[in-house]
């Protein structure tokens, strides 16, 4: 979403934020179909703080967002022409103080005493009249802080307050529906980092997806997105799209691996009335459903050579034929492709179309698999998970044991970000209580190990011993005074053990 759709898209949220019809609830006015879209979400936020700045009549706006395992407050969105970030620690500054207290704050012009941060307005310059802050709360936890500055008119009045307020209500209920939510709990362990909704991960090989993703979704050009399994390659087309100037046309997935060599042609060029027996009318494919928008051409690697041809001559005529028909139609659409399997020896094997290859990969975006992605991304997809679907499955805030925690590092998640997906949904089903253990978890099986080994990647020696603990545990089938015997200590003491993992 780019230039007049994103502010379109703001001013639509902005106006149901200030109760132009009241009662609502966020359901009411953003669909789940906005809610599920992969927009970068500082845009988003931005545009929100943009016009209500405008609307209330003040000089700046900021949005802050708790980071809980840093204890600070952080400028997401702001006005900031002089630095590029404002740290402030829980109850410093007005904003500081209104996180620590859960309460709005206004201030007047004439009140000197007021204990506003001075060093932000000495590092950036700008003087801080008067201001007005509020509390973004969900379920009673401060998640964030709106803050407005200068009033052009006078002081911000009661009635602006309480505007401001209505208003973090709904932007509470909009968090809460993005992949900020489990980042935004108190119980969040990594510090505060996203981009786009939906997407979660902080690693350096993230960030280079996401700024290809950035740079590749403003242009037209074919997108071939690679990467093993499971590793999240249609978020990262459906964030191309959705932050794309066509991002209010249509998103058109074709799975080209599921659909029999027969039918991939007709479900991507539809066919004419009569074309053949049992044709009794004219159908559209995909490429058509796409005009306006984006056509997903996933596992695109497994085309036969007839389809590649004709594939070919759509991106290089941007027009194609019906199956039995004659007029050549336009195609008015976006191509992003994706695929597990490696092209460059399907190219050398004679099965892949070098031709078609070379025009596939304009913009090349290769996802990293779970294993390159470093402890610290798995730790923030453990957390996003476990939210999500503790609150799906109506299991409250859920708890991971540090043993648990330490197994999942140990694992090689050969399935990549789906398969910890479902491992984690499968414990928070079927476990019982608030703290899921590592016997919780299904793991499934990584690379063969010699029968009772275990093994682990560099952990502190506190995670380490749960982890090993557990492990012996699972290997005597739960019987404590055997595992006891193998460990070598008394079960007193593996029975302290376990209740502290």
């Amino acid at each position: 979403m780019t230039g007049l759709d994103e502010r379109r898209y703001a001013a639509h949220i902005v106006r149901r934020l200030l109760g132009e019809r009241s009662g609502e609830t966020v359901a009411d006015w953003l669909s789940d179909e906005e809610l599920e879209r992969r927009l970068d979400l500082d845009e988003v936020l931005r545009r929100v703080m943009d016009q209500l700045t405008s609307r209330l009549g003040a000089d700046r706006g900021t949005l802050y967002l708790v980071d809980h395992a840093s204890q600070e407050l952080v400028s997401r969105v702001a006005h900031l022409p002089e630095i590029s970030e404002i740290r402030l620690r829980i109850g410093e500054g007005i904003a500081g103080r209104v996180a620590a207290t859960a309460r709005p704050l206004r201030i007047p012009a004439d009140d000197e005493l007021a204990p506003i941060a001075r060093r932000i307005d000495s590092e950036t310059g700008y003087e801080t009249r008067n201001l007005l802050c509020v509390p973004v709360l969900d379920q009673g936890v401060v998640v964030a802080v709106a803050q407005l500055l200068n009033k052009r008119d006078g002081d911000f009045d009661a009635d602006d307050q309480q505007r401001v307020v209505a208003l973090s209500e709904r932007i509470a209920e909009l968090l809460d529906r993005t992949s900020l939510s489990g980042q935004l709990r108190p119980t969040s362990r990594q510090p505060l980092a996203f981009r786009y909704n939906h997407i979660v991960g902080d690693s350096a090989a993230m960030q280079r997806v996401y700024e290809l993703t950035r740079r590749a979704a403003r242009t037209d050009a074919t997108v071939l997105v690679r990467g093993e399994s499971g590793t999240g390659k249609e978020l990262v087309a459906r964030a191309i799209h959705d932050n794309s100037p066509r991002s209010s046309g249509p998103f058109v997935k074709v799975d080209c691996a599921a659909l029999p060599e027969t039918l991939i042609e007709n479900e991507l060029f539809g066919h004419e009335r009569g074309s053949f027996t049992g044709a009794d009318g004219a159908r559209p494919g995909k490429v058509e459903a796409a005009q306006g928008g984006t056509l997903f051409l996933d596992e695109i690697g497994e085309l036969s050579l007839a389809v590649q041809g004709k594939l070919l001559r759509l991106l290089q005529d941007r027009s194609y034929l019906r199956i039995g028909g004659s007029r050549p139609r336009k195609a008015d659409l976006r191509f992003v492709c994706a695929t597990h399997v490696d092209l460059e020896a399907g190219v050398r094997a004679g099965s892949f179309r070098q031709d078609l290859y070379y025009r596939l990969r304009v913009v090349e975006v290769c996802l990293p698999s779970l294993r390159e992605r470093g402890g610290g991304d798995l730790d923030r997809l453990v957390d996003h998970f476990l939210h999500q679907f503790g609150r799906q499955h109506s299991r409250g805030e859920l708890q991971l044991s540090d043993a648990a925690r330490a197994a999942l590092h140990a694992h090689d998640w050969p399935g990549n970000v789906r398969e910890l997906q479902h491992c984690l949904e499968s414990a928070v089903v079927l476990s019982e209580g608030r703290l899921l253990r590592r016997g919780d978890l299904r793991l499934g099986a990584g690379p063969a190990q010699p029968p009772g080994s275990f093994r682990s990647e560099l952990l502190p020696l506190r995670d380490l011993e749960a982890a090993y603990v557990e492990h012996v545990l699972q290997l005597c089938s739960g019987n404590k005074s055997e595992a006891a015997r193998l460990l070598g200590i008394g079960r007193n003491t593996l029975l302290r053990k376990l209740k502290k993992s």
